[in-house]
């Protein structure tokens, strides 16, 4: 089978290298424009054009895909790429742009999507991060065909994975991408036989993974311990949770929850080797592992050798 890969970030070229070493034909692949990265916020290429170009693999990297819209000689150009790349099938995932009618029909087959949930539950951008964030006991792989919608399509292969108590964003994302790799190829053999069956997605069940904003890092300390921890890893290794503290804005990557206290939220009740314990509205949550502004990620007791943190001293936060 011949197919284009569309894609941008880890994720995504996680997915590329297993279809490219299963031996997939790849012709062609789109991912978004170079972007500023870094301290010095040079131009720099997406994991999966560097894959791409590694390989030897055709890179297109238009800005958009609507032949109406604000670019449409970047459009018109993906098109000719498109047709001359007489692809069966198109894989999508984490891509970044939004497919026009023209894309989802060019490939015989259409265009096949990877999607880090359990479908419709976490349909949109951010799946990952707000499984964990709501307390999901699993997720999973959606291998999809697309259609118009946002994470409408028909479901073809599904499965799940369970998220362990400190899964963060970071680990579960690794599992994700494997298995998401390894659906991808199981998909595709099986529509090269002709064995896909579709499943339409239940009307019940349906949520929404927003986009993560970086807003959404500071702490709201008079929310219970439990929802706080859960935001810690759900946000680690971005935007990462943060609290402001001794004039400082820490940002905060391990926690747990303890047994509750009367203090007000956001008092720190204890401050020690075990860790810096900090009244929630509901219970405390023991904080393990910070990170000072320009600074490393460190152990509590190492953050407190050079930083004064005492019972009573108050932790800011954004107030929802």
């Amino acid at each position: 089978m011949r197919l284009i890969f569309a894609g941008t970030p880890e994720f995504a070229r996680v997915a590329l290298e297993r279809l490219h070493g299963a031996g997939f034909e790849i012709p062609l692949v789109l991912t978004q424009p170079d972007r500023p990265a870094g301290r010095g916020m040079k131009l720099q290429a997406s994991p999966v054009k560097q894959f791409a170009q590694a390989h030897g693999i055709p890179v297109a990297q238009p800005r958009s895909l609507r032949l109406d819209g604000k670019n449409p000689e970047d459009a018109a150009q993906a098109r000719i790429a498109i047709d001359a790349a007489q692809a069966d099938v198109m894989v999508v995932t984490a891509y970044g742009l939004l497919l026009p009618q023209w894309v989802l029909d060019a490939p015989r087959l259409g265009c096949l999507n990877i999607h880090a949930s359990l479908l419709p539950r976490w349909r949109g951008a951010a799946p990952i991060h707000r499984a964990i964030e709501a307390g999901d006991a699993e997720t999973g792989i959606t291998i999809m065909q697309m259609d118009a919608g946002l994470d409408t399509g028909d479901m073809l292969l599904v499965e799940r994975v369970a998220i362990a108590p400190d899964d963060t964003t970071g680990s579960l994302h690794d599992k994700l991408a494997a298995l998401g790799g390894r659906l991808i190829v199981e998909a595709l053999e099986l529509a090269a036989c002709g064995g896909l069956q579709r499943t339409r997605q239940p009307a019940e069940g349906v949520t929404y993974a927003h986009k993560i904003d970086k807003a959404e890092a500071a702490v709201d300390w008079s929310q219970p311990a439990r929802d706080i921890e859960r935001r810690v890893r759900a946000f680690d290794p971005f935007p990462g949770a943060s609290g402001e503290c001794g004039g400082e804005t820490l940002k905060l990557w391990r926690a747990q929850v303890l047994p509750g206290t009367s203090d007000a939220p956001g008092t720190v009740v204890r401050a020690g080797v075990e860790g810096i314990d900090v009244a929630t509205g509901e219970g405390v949550l023991r904080v393990l592992q910070l990170q000072r502004p320009g600074g490393k990620r460190m152990g509590a007791a190492e953050l407190l050798r050079g930083l004064t943190i005492a019972p009573g001293t108050r932790f800011g936060g954004a107030a929802r």
